[in-house]
């Protein structure tokens, strides 16, 4: 826009006005924006439970000498039944696959994190900055936005909260991993490791999910019904974002506990 003169004061005087009203409001929303993305897209730093983490596997190792001496034990008992002795083949497999799963379960766990925050990183780029701030057009836009201001403050500190909560499962998951991992090739615990894996691969992947759908309603603003409730879709935006990742975690949990209470009704 030109500078102020003279010639077009009469434009201009509104304009500066719009534009230091929008500064005063997206002054609070800025730090929590960003605050949200950083949360989306930004890895997670597992080195605090690397020695957590060592500690666990070296637990769990304790185990491996039993489970291949009972592997070996079957397969020389299975005389020559071929049914057993396939069985003794696979609980012998998997024992060894396990066995290398726990080993490598902290830089398979960081790799799927990294991966994570690539595709959520990548996916938010795609979104314009502009879409998260409060921007105006006329005299409604300003009305409809002071009235829900504190609607989409109260979102983002939500979906900030639920963020910071997703954060701490997931670093704390480093430590229950390669726990999953042992659990999932125990067959009588098989359930308990998959409850334990379901989860923490929601935690990881939802965030880019969550992206998808930012991106979604980001578009909604080109539809000249929606471009001119900013606000509102905003706030549904989040909304519905929030829904996912409380819905998608609880579900893993859930789903889980239904199925280990299933085998225990059997």
């Amino acid at each position: 826009m030109a500078e102020c003169g003279l010639l077009n004061l009469a434009s201009c005087i509104p304009q500066k006005f719009f534009e230091y009203l929008v500064g005063i409001l997206n002054t609070p929303i800025k730090p929590l924006v960003a605050f949200t993305k950083n949360m989306l897209s930004e890895p997670i730093n597992l080195q605090l439970f690397v020695s957590v983490w060592a500690i666990i596997i070296y637990t769990i190792s304790m185990f491996y000498a039993f489970l291949l001496i009972y592997s070996g034990f079957n397969f020389m008992i299975s005389g020559y039944d071929p049914e057993k002795r396939e069985q003794a083949k696979v609980w012998l497999r998997n024992v060894v696959i396990m066995i290398i799963l726990v080993q490598a379960s902290f830089f398979m766990y960081e790799l799927a994190i990294e991966l994570s925050s690539v595709l959520t990183t990548a996916t938010l780029s795609l979104i314009d900055n502009e879409f998260f701030l409060l921007t105006f057009n006329n005299l409604g836009d300003i009305g409809l936005a002071l009235i829900f201001l504190i609607v989409y403050l109260a979102t983002l500190l939500l979906t900030s909260l639920i963020l910071i909560i997703r954060y701490v499962f997931v670093a704390i998951g480093v430590v229950l991993f390669p726990i999953a991992i042992f659990l999932y090739f125990i067959p009588v615990l098989r359930q308990y490791g998959s409850l334990i894996l379901n989860f923490l691969g929601v935690c990881i992947f939802v965030t880019f999910f969550d992206a998808i759908i930012l991106i979604g309603f980001s578009k909604l603003l080109n539809v000249g019904v929606f471009a001119n409730f900013k606000i509102l879709v905003m706030v549904a935006a989040f909304l519905v974002i929030n829904l996912i990742m409380a819905f998608l975690m609880l579900f893993s949990i859930v789903k889980g506990a239904l199925s280990i209470y299933q085998k225990f009704k059997q």
